[in-house]
């Protein structure tokens, strides 16, 4: 009958495995909610350019069919402060996210929530204690509520407006009339400091820096 035995250094190379894979499987309790929210964003912005290249809105019987384009939208409201996003296609050309008649909003691939101001986890005010929502000129359109756009296209491109907000900007005329030329920031201001979300023109590749 064979003994299995371990040797003093077998023991020390086992305890040492187990410690390390106990420390990746800790939790890390420390929050960085500056950072979970652009990363939140970033990811809802490429969500957005996702629908846009699956969901083709070209309709030769159309003549306005690019107001319909999947996009991408920042409101505030002051009293309580509320800064959400929403992510819908106009479909009605109106300006507004609809959830009825037609249903316009997108929705969370995980959860199946509506992506607009019905959803808690859009509110990164609420979520993330974020101060302010900023976009540069580049792509900064004055509105009544809203700070800020950006569409995307059946190619993934950018653009800063299509229909937006009632009071801002007139409807686009014509498909490339807002088409972004440079690189579009979005920066979330947080106590702990500043995050800026970076869209770039053409390829509408999405970046984060702190």
């Amino acid at each position: 009958m064979k003994r299995f035995a371990f040797t003093m250094l077998e023991l020390v190379f086992v305890i040492i495995v187990i410690g390390i894979l106990a420390v990746l499987a800790m939790p890390n309790f420390n929050r960085h909610p500056l950072q979970e929210a652009a990363e939140q964003v970033a990811g809802h912005i490429r969500y957005t350019q996702h629908l846009a290249m699956v969901d083709d809105k070209f309709d030769p019987n159309d003549t306005r069919w690019y107001l319909e384009n999947w996009q991408f939208e920042f409101k505030r409201f002051t009293t309580p402060l509320r800064i959400y996003y929403e992510i819908y296609s106009d479909i009605d050309h109106n300006g507004n996210s609809d959830t009825v008649s037609p249903e316009e909003t997108a929705r969370d691939p995980l959860t199946h929530d509506y992506l607009d101001g019905s959803n808690k986890n859009t509110d990164i005010v609420r979520k993330f204690a974020i101060t302010s929502v900023t976009f540069s000129t580049s792509c900064h359109v004055n509105t009544s509520s809203a700070i800020g756009e950006l569409a995307f296209d059946h190619l993934g491109r950018p653009y800063y407006y299509i229909t937006g907000d009632p009071g801002g900007k007139p409807l686009a005329t014509n498909m490339y009339q807002y088409l972004l030329k440079g690189d579009c920031n979005i920066t979330l201001t947080h106590p702990d400091g500043t995050a800026v979300i970076t869209i770039r023109p053409e390829t509408g590749y999405v970046s984060v820096t702190y």
